[in-house]
């Protein structure tokens, strides 16, 4: 009772205290009313016009409604003065700042006394600006990412500035704890702590993606490199309108490095196929869309070749070849309705279904591949089925901007894991089997509150999320199995997290600063199988501030510094702490830990903007410090030669580095963009305990390395209304638990041509056009090491056309 009641007390309070938003609006809407000075009642039909402040130039101006109420055409940041008319009363001119830290400003009531006098009639007309990039968001639009089109969200995401792929997984200066969002949701499409599925995700259904380093307290605390947020598309035209897109492709065009012997040939010419389809009605109460896309891909998912040597001599090669097969059908379809004056209901639903086969070979051979121990082939039958619903209602008060939301989501995600394997030895053959389930619930309740103020702007809200996994595993052992069968049976997750945030801003000409706190509170419950032979797990629960604080000076409109601090935390995800061993992997064995804890983590950062005619600079300089660092460490017991890779808390690890984003206009036909990433990486000397398969003591000492990327990103505007693009990327070589990753480098071209007045598009491109993406490793434990190079597919040819109607 006492902690219960300690949880409600700062929750409540904490809910009252102001919180930090991280969106810099490059376009505001300015909302107010006019009343008679002494009736105190809403003046209809007054002349509100905006004039620059020293030459009283015309900017844009509107009228009041029959409540007095006005709302101007979206402004850019500057000082106005408001001219404020009406015939019969006196001429009013109020100063107005408009800042770029609110979409919404609302200046105080206007009060008018009564005059008899005749106005002049003023005509309104408006203009609105824009541009794509903030110092604590950066947005970037799939289509025009030429190189990447018709793939998947996690290709797209390749060229973007500031992020990395490696495994699989998006990392954000060097990390890889980062929360992805769709439509500023979590999903189980792309993991509630993790980045599943981004590969298999259609990149044509995807309008913008956002990149937030440093969000706000209104964004849940997980994810200590920074959000990305995947917009969808959704037409803002009236009537009906829609876009059909169909692409096609080949990948692994030629064999990079030739199989070990004895086994199936890797895939080559791989086929890629991307049909999708949007629809969307639009009136002035209704909005209702569909969405439909199939990704069926064949793809060489791994091709890793790895040499283990063993302190006593032994020298172990192996490769992990995997062919692939993924159909993937995602559906969306919702409606916006104005059922009411002010009330604004979406509703909306997301059906997909993946289905994944993988078929691997996986042979071990002595040092000089005279002699083969065992042969591991298998058959992944996978099925993964994901729905979701979501409601959502929005009030709006008379002022722009003022609004009152509460929404539902609900997602239901399975996973259906089926694998099969033939152990070949030289003596015998055995077969062996597993098959695991996992569904996932999960419900969030959310309630959102943003008031426009005249210098900036007032939110909070709350949120209660509550998520529940429940695994079962069955493993079917043949003959000698190799599988540790006793580690099956069930566990289940249990996740319960309320929050309170709340947002003030402030600005003036030349300061802003937004200053906030989230207070969470969570409680996770690992129930595990009673008779695992290892593993057993009391969970762990937190109450936990995490501030952010943004200040900013504004030298001048084309320059501003700003300071960042955050706090956040990554949690580990149920894949993490999972208890099952899984044997995609004979010999390098990945198991989850349920003694797993989560790593909170402290960022500072300094970002500078300038602006000039046809280009901007962006630098930022960043320092994030962890604690309780997941990772995973790898380690043999006793005499085996198995590696199992485990989950871990290695303790305090440090990330210190600077961001460069250059863009430039150099002539009217080409741009480019050059980002430039350099950064520490450090972990501290530690010490863990594995628990699984017996207990094992690992040590490591301290690791630092510098390291860093560079992508420079080309564009061409050529004549007939041809487009291409040209994009080079290195990645320098980096740390990695127990050792490095070496350097990348690739380079991807694209060109599109529009036809049809603009409603059709044709493209064609090439990602890794000199097919020199390969993934390099090399790892220290104790005992062994080993060397590893994947030459997975990374070089496809698209060839698109894409009809807007």
């Amino acid at each position: 009772m006492r902690d219960s009641y300690f949880l409600f007390l700062l929750c409540f309070f904490g809910g009252l205290l102001p919180c930090s938003v991280g969106a810099q609006s490059t376009s505001v809407t300015v909302s107010g009313q006019v009343k008679d000075a002494a009736a105190q009642t809403g003046l209809p039909y007054v002349n509100v016009v905006v004039v620059t402040g020293p030459d009283s130039a015309f900017v844009t101006g509107t009228v009041t409604n029959d409540a007095g109420r006005f709302t101007l055409a979206p402004l850019p940041p500057a000082s106005y003065v408001l001219q404020v008319s009406l015939l019969g009363y006196q001429t009013r001119q109020v100063p107005l700042y408009v800042g770029s830290a609110s979409d919404f400003l609302t200046v105080a009531t206007i009060e008018l006394q009564e005059q008899v006098a005749t106005l002049q009639e003023v005509t309104v007309t408006g203009r609105q600006e824009a541009i794509s990039e903030q110092l604590e968001k950066k947005t970037y639009t799939v289509a025009q990412n030429l190189s990447q089109r018709g793939g998947s969200v996690l290709q797209a995401m390749q060229n973007l500035p500031g992020v990395t792929v490696q495994d699989g997984q998006v990392l954000l200066r060097g990390s890889n704890q980062v929360m992805v969002l769709i439509d500023g949701k979590q999903t189980a499409l792309t993991g509630f702590n993790s980045q599943t599925g981004l590969d298999n995700l259609p990149a044509s259904a995807i309008e913008t993606i956002e990149i937030i380093n440093n969000p706000s307290a209104r964004y849940d605390a997980n994810g200590n490199a920074g959000i990305i947020n995947i917009i969808s598309k959704k037409e803002q035209q009236k009537g009906w309108n829609g876009t059909a897109t169909l692409t096609t492709g080949l990948g692994a065009l030629w064999v990079r490095r030739g199989n070990l012997p004895t086994i199936r040939p890797q895939y080559q010419a791989t086929p890629k196929i991307n049909p999708s389809l949007a629809l969307n009605y639009r009136t002035d109460k209704v909005n209702a869309f569909v969405q439909g896309d199939y990704l069926y891909t064949q793809t060489l998912n791994k091709n890793e070749f790895v040499t283990r040597t063993y302190d006593d001599g032994t020298v172990i090669q192996q490769q992990t070849k995997r062919n692939r097969n993924t159909g993937f059908l995602t559906t969306k379809a919702g409606v916006d309705w104005q059922w009411r004056q002010h009330h604004t209901l979406t509703v909306s639903g997301l059906v997909s279904s993946e289905k994944i086969l993988d078929r691997g070979d996986e042979p071990f051979f002595n040092g000089d591949l005279s002699e083969r121990y065992r042969l591991w082939q298998f058959l992944e039958d996978e099925l993964k089925t994901t729905v979701m619903a979501t409601a959502a209602n929005v009030y709006r008060f008379p002022e722009a901007g003022h609004t009152l939301s509460v929404g539902l989501n609900y997602t239901y995600h399975r996973e259906n894991e089926k694998y099969f394997f033939d152990n070949i030895l030289p003596d015998y053959t055995g077969h062996d089997a597993f098959k695991l389930l996992s569904d996932e619930h999960v419900a969030d309740v959310t309630l959102d509150y943003v008031r426009p103020l005249t210098y900036g702007r007032l939110e909070t809200g709350a949120k209660f999320r509550r998520r529940v996994i429940p695994t079962d595993m069955q493993f079917f052992p043949g003959l000698h199995s190799p599988l540790d069968s006793a580690a099956g049976g069930w566990a289940t997750y249990k996740e319960t997290i309320p929050a309170l945030y709340g947002t003030y801003v402030f600005e003036t000409p030349t300061l802003e600063a937004e200053l906030g706190l989230r207070m969470e509170y969570v409680g996770l419950r690992y129930e595990v199988n009673p008779d695992h032979p290892t593993y057993r797990s009391n969970g762990y629960h937190y109450i936990q501030p995490f501030p952010t604080v943004r200040l900013a000076y504004k030298f001048d409109e084309n320059n501003r510094l700003s300071l960042f601090y955050n706090r956040r935390v990554d949690r580990p995800n149920e894949v993490d702490i999972r208890i099952f061993p899984k044997y995609d992997d004979a010999e390098i064995i990945k198991v989850g830990n349920p003694a797993l804890r989560p790593q909170f983590t402290n960022t500072l950062e300094a970002g500078y903007k300038t602006n000039w005619d046809g280009g901007s600079l962006y630098a930022a300089l960043y320092h994030r410090m962890a604690q309780g660092t997941i990772t995973r460490i790898a380690s043999t017991v006793g005499d085996s030669r198995l590696i199992y890779a485990i989950f871990q808390n290695a303790g305090r690890s440090y990330n210190t580095g600077t961001e460069v984003v250059l863009a430039q206009d150099v002539t009217p036909w080409y741009s480019f963009t050059l980002n430039g990433n350099v950064y520490r990486n450090q972990i501290n000397a530690f010490t863990v305990q594995n628990l699984y398969p017996a207990p094992n003591v690992f040590s490591a000492p301290l690791q630092r390395l510098w390291s860093g990327n560079v992508k420079w990103n080309h564009t061409l505007r050529l004549p007939n209304a041809w487009g291409a693009q040209v994009t080079a990327v290195y990645l320098a070589p980096d740390l990695i638990p127990q050792g490095k990753i070496g350097a990348r480098f690739s380079v991807d071209v694209g060109v599109k041509k529009s036809l049809q007045q603009g409603k059709g598009e044709v493209f064609l491109n090439a990602t890794d056009l000199f097919n020199t993406l390969v993934i390099r490793r090399d790892i220290q434990g104790a005992g062994f090491s080993y060397r590893s190079t994947d030459y997975y597919e990374t070089q496809v040819i698209r060839l698109g056309y894409s009809y807007k109607f």
